[in-house]
């Protein structure tokens, strides 16, 4: 009878390594091409909040307000209603039925406010971002657990000036800044005098589950942990590059953030660009 030869124990143990290193190499080149697929579709929904601020605009001669916050006809940073920006979009991004369920009358962690408050709007988050959809938002300084928000990718540019400069403000005291989204902003693109191409309205924000970094898409939740912080960044440091302040803009795409400018059209903003450059580009 004839002899059949099999694998020696060498050539079993070379065959392994090598199906080893393909593997090694197959994963990141697998790996990579997802995160480009959710980076382009991070960029696309930029497309569509670009787009869904000039409908608004066009609709109401003026950007949205960052924030609505109103106590006794005074201002006031955590008065009512504490709607944001992205709120007022919904009917542009094809979310009426959502928008019609809020109570613009009451605060945004009222409970007649319970389900649009943690209802998820994919629009505002990135893929990218693996965080979870929703998060209890605690009480200033404590732990002490108040209101379950939706959570979201991107926030409204505040400007050069330190968005924590309206914490504590009193009811009256205007939080003004000189980007386009604060309390009670009506910014128009007239009012930009610079060029919309030039100018940053929305950027993305990175969750940090561990120290609490979650933004969301609602509003300004009263008496809550860096409440506003959640819906309008500034811009202290350049996209990716210090990542130690939650009011900074920041991504986990490589290298930098998408933003929305004032004409629409969407950049990936470098971490490497000129801090005086990008400081500028937020006013």
């Amino acid at each position: 009878p004839r002899k059949v030869r099999g694998f020696t124990l060498i050539e079993l143990l070379v065959v392994i390594a090598i199906i080893a290193v393909l593997v090694s190499l197959l994963l990141p080149a697998v790996q990579q091409a997802r995160e480009a697929a959710r980076r382009t579709q991070c960029r696309n929904n930029f497309k569509q909040v670009g787009l869904a601020l000039h409908n608004y605009h066009d609709t109401s001669q003026t950007l949205p307000p960052g924030w609505i916050g109103v106590t006794s006809g005074q201002p006031d940073v955590s008065g009512i209603n504490g709607w944001s920006w992205s709120s007022r979009l919904l009917p542009q991004i094809d979310q009426t039925p959502l928008y019609n369920t809020i109570d613009f009358n009451s605060q945004v962690a009222a409970a007649s406010n319970l389900k649009p408050r943690t209802t998820v709007v994919t629009v505002f988050r990135c893929p990218s971002d693996v965080g979870p959809q929703t998060w209890t938002i605690p009480a200033a300084g404590t732990s002490t657990p108040l209101a379950m928000i939706a959570t979201a990718s991107y926030s409204g540019v505040f400007g050069k000036d330190e968005v924590e400069l309206c914490n504590g403000l009193v009811p009256g005291a205007p939080c003004l800044s000189n980007g386009l989204f604060f309390l009670n902003s009506r910014i128009r693109f007239a009012d930009v005098t610079d060029g919309l191409s030039t100018t940053l309205m929305v950027g993305e924000r990175i969750t940090r589950e561990s120290a609490g970094w979650f933004y969301t898409w609602t509003g300004v939740i009263a008496g809550g942990d860096d409440a506003i912080v959640r819906i309008v960044g500034d811009t202290d440091v350049t996209p990716n590059r210090d990542l130690i302040r939650m009011d900074e803009f920041a991504s986990y795409h490589t290298g930098g953030a998408h933003f929305v400018l004032g004409d629409g059209a969407v950049r990936f903003i470098s971490s490497t660009i000129d801090l005086g450059v990008y400081r500028n580009m937020s006013s």
